[in-house]
């Protein structure tokens, strides 16, 4: 099973200069409880953004750049490899460009909708209704007054 998980806002935004433009550590928080003990699969720049290693998790990492490495992360060339070195269910954490080829891919969508319409560089692919049901919603404000909902969708 391959699932995508991202927060993302209004406006599609999901990132501006390589990070968050919000700070909700709930969704951190969620985000950790659903990743942890399963492969992440991200491009360079989203391991790169990272504090380090999460723990509990690997690290695969799709790089155009043949000899990038990186301590503890595995890298791979293309979205294909990746996955089929996950071999179980694995998470697509970002960016862009990478939920963009694995999206037709994925089974499951995790996002965390944010009820903000920031400026930004990158964005998270368009969720066609017709082909992406919803199964759950948990809507909160942050203590810092941010309306945000845990959102599960499953392919149809």
């Amino acid at each position: 099973m391959l699932a995508l998980i991202s927060a993302v806002a209004r406006n599609g935004v999901i990132g501006v200069d390589n990070m968050l433009p919000w700070h909700l550590p709930e969704d951190l928080k969620h985000f950790k409880a659903l990743t942890m003990g399963s492969p992440m699969i991200m491009g360079r720049k989203t391991f790169e953004s990272l504090p380090g290693l999460l723990p509990g998790r690997r690290h695969l990492v799709v790089s155009r750049n043949a000899g990038w490495h990186a301590p503890g992360a595995e890298a791979y060339s293309s979205l294909e490899s990746a996955v089929a070195a996950a071999g179980e269910q694995a998470f697509v954490i970002g960016g862009g460009e990478l939920y963009r080829l694995a999206l037709p891919l994925a089974d499951t969508l995790y996002l965390t909708e944010v009820d903000l319409a920031p400026a930004g560089d990158a964005t998270f692919p368009e969720v066609d209704r017709s082909v992406w049901h919803e199964t759950a919603r948990d809507a909160h404000v942050a203590a810092n007054g941010i309306a945000y909902a845990f959102v599960t969708y499953s392919r149809r």
